[in-house]
């Protein structure tokens, strides 16, 4: 039963997959190897996959939804997608209004006016989180659990940018 459970999860997110732009290949290759795995076949986590999922460093949940990884040149924006994850509901609590407040305050970004200026906050701001080599993750195109997970990793990984 959880194996049927697990199959019919890898199809429905496969069928996502296939039906999404550019962040889907890396999205692709994670399922393929959860799906091998789920149901016996070889682990083919260690192959190479192209695209966002190599920036992460080995971060599953990051690798699994293609997430670009966070440098400290994109703290404003990831302060922006933590703001956004809190506002829909996806992160809560002090922490991740902290977090959020400390990126915003080491990228000088502390005033409703700076916040309204910068390009990568205000991107964040609507969902989209960009990586260091120009890749970007758009909230928009996942739903869900995904999201909750996805506002997790950045809460988890901005940590570092301070």
């Amino acid at each position: 039963m959880r194996k049927t459970l697990s199959t019919i999860c890898l199809a429905s997110a496969l069928s996502v997959c296939l039906a999404a732009p550019a962040w889907s290949s890396d999205l692709l290759g994670s399922l393929k190897s959860e799906a091998a795995k789920s149901l016996g076949g070889a682990d083919t986590s260690s192959q190479s996959t192209s695209g966002l999922g190599g920036l992460l460093g080995g971060g599953a949940t990051g690798s699994a939804l293609g997430l670009p990884g966070l440098s400290d040149g994109m703290a404003g924006n990831a302060a922006g997608v933590l703001q956004y994850c809190i506002q829909n509901k996806y992160l809560g609590g002090t922490d991740a209004t902290s977090v959020k407040d400390n990126l915003l305050n080491k990228v000088g970004l502390g005033s409703a006016q700076k916040q309204q200026q910068d390009t990568g906050y205000q991107q964040g701001l609507g969902g989209v989180l960009s990586g260091s080599n120009g890749s970007s993750f758009d909230f928009s195109k996942v739903k869900g659990e995904l999201k909750d997970k996805a506002c997790n990793y950045v809460l988890e990984n901005a940590s570092s940018l301070m």
